[in-house]
């Protein structure tokens, strides 16, 4: 299915489910969006369900942050938990070893690497598993759900960032 048709597709369907939030929710309801692209799916649904706050929405993209927080990692032969300020794409990451801090860019040296075939990489990692493994990796996406909502309610430690729709409304 290309891109385009699973946009269409899920529009209509993230429209219905935020009419029926929108009807029969409280004002307090958390919603967390899993299903790609989840970013655009949150919107369209949070768009359908205006008497929910829009800051009650969010999108799970903590499983694509943690493929790029551990393709970052390999890349620069850091452990995991020392790249920091970590999103989906490439802008302030940082790695601290031995108590220093260095941006990634610095350490990657090749923007276009990271501008184009990090991001791809990243994108398409979900994708390499199931073609490896022959199987979807529950395991990582419930480790990310963990996570999200965790960070979400409890909030993050430093160096850690969680996005929702109230950042992109």
């Amino acid at each position: 299915m290309e891109r385009k048709d699973l946009l269409a597709a899920n529009a209509h369907i993230f429209k219905k489910q935020g009419e029926a939030l929108q009807k029969y929710s409280s004002k307090i309801l958390k919603v967390l969006v899993v299903g790609n692209p989840a970013n655009t799916n949150a919107l369209i649904r949070a768009q359908f369900a205006s008497n929910i706050p829009k800051s009650n929405f969010t999108a799970l993209t903590r499983l694509g942050q943690k493929r790029a927080q551990s393709i970052i990692a390999q890349r620069v032969s850091a452990n995991v938990e020392d790249v920091r300020n970590i999103i989906i794409w490439v802008k302030q990451e940082t790695v601290q070893q031995n108590g220093i801090s260095q941006t990634v860019r610095g350490l990657v040296a090749n923007d276009a690497s990271l501008q184009q075939a990090f991001v791809e990489q990243v994108a398409k990692r979900g994708g390499a598993i199931i073609q490896k493994r022959k199987a979807f990796s529950a395991a990582s996406a419930a480790s990310a759900v963990c996570d999200h909502i965790h960070d979400w309610l409890i909030g993050t430690d430093n160096g850690i960032f969680l996005f929702g729709i109230k950042e992109q409304v």
